[in-house]
């Protein structure tokens, strides 16, 4: 189970690049607990080719983003060729904090204008490409519910040591909920000052109901 804890990420959610420590600043402490991170999804991975991580929060504005791409990065640095998809279809973050076009993406795809390849998007870090949002989804949870998105997961997962999804607030969204049970794991991104005790165990109870697997926790103590 992971259970690390970020400490003083402070300005973290302008949704800039300066938000991506890890490739910003190296070298510093909130870099290292990115690989405490990454070392920790390693484990959890061990043995195991081809993992997809799903990573939320119970509510809104909890770093999730901040968190998941800098992950991410760490993930593609040690541990080799990752996929970052935005499925975060009602406020993307991650083609601005990569600084990518978001024309064509996960929407794009599942709605069949798309394909798969003209989605991807390689990063300026190496061995790490994203699948950006794309255009705005009249009804992102039949999206990400369909079966459209679980081959999408079948056909990258085969192409990456690792995929990473940034998803939506899980108790107030219904996309997450089902997005979480085709994915090999679910991270839960808890902030200190902000996520109650009762949205903690209710996040996890609604995990647990939708038979997804919580893998682990990350406290952002911003």
């Amino acid at each position: 189970m992971i259970e690390v804890i970020l400490e003083k990420i402070q300005q973290a959610l302008s949704f800039k690049k300066k938000n991506l420590i890890t490739v910003t600043n190296s070298d510093s402490v909130l870099s290292d607990e990115f690989r405490k991170i990454q070392t920790n999804i390693q484990f959890l991975s061990e043995g195991k080719e081809n993992q997809v991580y799903l990573m939320t929060a119970p509510g809104r504005r909890e770093g999730t983003s901040t968190i998941t791409a800098n992950s991410a990065v760490m993930m593609a640095e040690q541990k080799g060729k990752t996929l970052l998809i935005d499925a975060n279809l009602r406020d993307p973050a991650i083609h601005r904090m990569f600084e990518l076009m978001n024309q064509v993406g996960l929407a794009d795809v599942l709605v069949g204008n798309a394909t798969i390849k003209q989605a991807i998007q390689p990063t300026e870090i190496s061995n790490l490409d994203v699948i950006t949002s794309g255009l705005a989804s009249a009804n992102p949870t039949e999206l990400l519910g369909s079966e459209k998105m679980a081959d999408l997961l079948k056909s990258v997962k085969d192409n990456y040591n690792m995929v990473l999804i940034d998803a939506p607030t899980l108790l107030k969204t219904t996309e997450t909920r089902m997005l979480a049970t085709r994915c090999d794991g679910v991270i839960l991104i808890l902030n200190r000052g902000k996520t109650g005790i009762d949205k903690t165990v209710e996040a996890r109870k609604t995990l647990e109901f939708a038979q997804a697997k919580l893998v682990g926790t990350i406290l952002n103590d911003k």
